[in-house]
């Protein structure tokens, strides 16, 4: 009998996140123990990504998985984000966790950074979707029918106009040329609020658009 592999997976609630779990999830052998997702604790609402955490835990739920949230202090340093994901991941080790997923694409310096700080706690990093060509990624999200809106813009790369549209072949055909079609490079970020994994669709409302530390445009969601 086919020994199961106990994994977390790190989840922005974006569509990077959830084409690794439709990753995970179509290869037998691997049980995802819980969603682990970065909290901004002053703002309550998912690093990076800016959504509120009921929307977090609504797409969770909606998922059938656990979310544990670390939270960490908006100007958090490396160490501090570390010594909190240990924790973390000595709780779930207790439990026959021995790998994260990431949805990672290419970034050789951040699977490093990654597989360096899991080799400390005698952890191993898996990759899913590594080495995946980004445009037939994005394009794949669409197809297999996850939708997805776009709740954080860079506004050095892209016009604030992009933040709080869909996710979809408009969008990809809109995307500047140096931007990458899965944002890999934090050109933006997105909300996953439906598709084949999902038991029932997320529902939200797309309100205020607003722009942080002089750069970056997010589009607030609310839960309806």
């Amino acid at each position: 009998m086919a020994t199961i592999e106990k994994v977390l997976l790190t989840w922005s609630g974006g569509k990077d996140s959830a084409m690794a779990l439709y990753e995970l999830q179509s290869v037998n052998g691997y049980q995802v123990l819980a969603l682990l997702t970065t909290v901004t604790e002053e703002y309550d609402r998912v690093s990076m990504h800016g959504v509120r955490t009921i929307l977090l835990e609504r797409q969770a739920e909606s998922l059938g998985l656990p979310v544990e949230k670390v939270f960490l202090r908006k100007d958090a340093s490396n160490e501090e984000y570390e010594a909190r994901m240990r924790e973390r991941l000595a709780y779930y080790q207790a439990r026959g966790a021995s790998s994260v997923a990431f949805g990672d694409i290419f970034l050789e310096d951040v699977r490093q950074y990654r597989e360096e700080n899991l080799s400390r706690v005698g952890m191993k990093g898996l990759f899913p979707l590594w080495g995946r060509d980004s445009n037939e990624l994005a394009h794949s999200f669409i197809d297999l029918g996850f939708k997805a809106v776009i709740t954080c813009v860079d506004s050095d790369v892209l016009d604030r106009a992009f933040v709080g549209t869909d996710f979809d072949e408009q969008f990809l055909s809109e995307l500047p040329p140096a931007v990458d079609p899965c944002g890999e490079n934090g050109e933006f970020h997105s909300f996953v609020y439906d598709g084949p994994l999902f038991r029932s669709a997320i529902l939200h409302k797309r309100g205020d658009i607003v722009l942080r530390d002089g750069r970056f445009y997010y589009c607030d969601l609310t839960p309806i």
